[in-house]
């Protein structure tokens, strides 16, 4: 009987110690909330961000993607993920996220920036002429798109403007209206920069891509293989007249079609070359005899 109370009043004492340690780790540690818990990893994220620590930045918002989806840091994830991986190099990831982002979330005040940045990210990729020019055509795709989404506003305008309200804020510098309007022309200003390195950027890749084309017509004339040199040459000709290699195509085709014996073709392509280079026609003078006489023939 005395055996049996006393692992009564121990069962009772056991249990009651567990409820009283279960309410102290409750009570020390509470549970968190979905909500919670995201907030809690993008401040850690964040933070690793701002100190430059980009790749264990990355780590954290990419935890966060999922538990982020439908929240008011679904933007902020994807847009700080996206630049963790950009600013450590690693473009092609970068370039996904960015694409992501304006796919899902295309009202997101990062759109102007995550446009530019998505551009920046293909160039970076863009490779050495003499490779596949995939990533150069995406980057042109992309900086083309950012200009047409974004035009360029009147810079001289905005320049005054800022300065305008640069100086009506030292005469007033408590007005609420000065404030909004100087900081929005700032910000307008800063704009143009980018629009301007996209619309260089644009005829430099341009540029690459005919050097490309151009290289690979030579080297099918370095295998005597004509035909498929003239392809490659007209390619030149047709997509990329703006750039310095359309005079050097145009030339080399003439070469190559009189290779060919191809002489009717030859002496068109040598009186286009000689319209759109009046300068060359005493150089060509040779040139074109030599079609002549052969054309006779």
């Amino acid at each position: 009987m005395l055996v049996t109370r006393f692992f009564s009043r121990s069962a009772v004492i056991v249990f009651t110690l567990g409820l009283l340690m279960t309410s102290g780790c409750s009570s020390s540690k509470p549970v968190t909330t979905a909500t919670e818990r995201v907030n809690e990893g993008y401040a850690k994220a964040q933070k690793l961000y701002s100190k430059g620590n980009y790749d264990e930045a990355a780590l954290v918002f990419e935890s966060l993607l999922f538990t982020s989806r439908a929240t008011a840091l679904e933007d902020d994830v994807l847009f700080f993920l996206a630049q963790s991986y950009y600013r450590s190099g690693q473009y092609i990831l970068s370039a996904d996220i960015f694409t992501r982002m304006q796919q899902q979330i295309s009202a997101t005040p990062y759109a102007r920036t995550s446009q530019f940045l998505l551009a920046k990210s293909y160039e970076k990729l863009s490779p050495h002429f003499e490779l596949d020019q995939q990533f150069t055509n995406k980057a042109i795709e992309q900086f083309a798109l950012y200009l047409d989404l974004y035009p360029m506003t009147d810079s001289s305008k905005i320049a005054s403007d800022v300065d305008t309200y640069k100086e009506l804020l030292k005469i007033n510098p408590g007005n609420s209206e000065y404030k909004q309007n100087y900081a929005a022309a700032t910000a307008q200003f800063s704009r143009i920069d980018s629009l301007r390195y996209a619309e260089k950027a644009i005829p430099v890749l341009r540029e690459k891509l005919a050097k490309n084309t151009f290289f690979i017509a030579r080297q099918y004339v370095q295998l005597k293989k004509y035909k498929a040199a003239v392809i490659f040459y007209d390619e030149v000709i047709k997509r990329y007249s703006d750039t310095i290699f359309f005079k050097q195509a145009l030339a080399a085709k003439i070469d190559v079609l009189m290779k060919r014996k191809k002489w009717f073709d030859a002496g068109q392509t040598l009186d286009q070359y000689v319209q759109l280079y009046p300068e060359k026609e005493k150089e060509m003078k040779g040139v074109r005899e030599k079609i002549r006489q052969n054309f006779k023939n």
